[in-house]
């Protein structure tokens, strides 16, 4: 028996004053978020794209 999900909620928090396992300030320019973004929207929409097809 299939499960149809008719609402899908997506909670996330980004912080600005990330640290990485040195313990230095991790950051990020604009280039590199932006492509980020777009790689988790592509994904995003693929698996949706997906779950349309079954």
């Amino acid at each position: 028996m299939p499960v149809i999900v008719r609402e899908l909620v997506v909670r996330a928090n980004v912080s600005e004053n990330r640290r990485d396992e040195a313990g230095g300030p991790v950051s990020m320019d604009q280039n590199a978020r932006e492509e980020l973004i777009k790689e988790c929207v592509d994904q995003v929409m693929e698996i949706l794209k997906q779950k349309m097809e079954r």
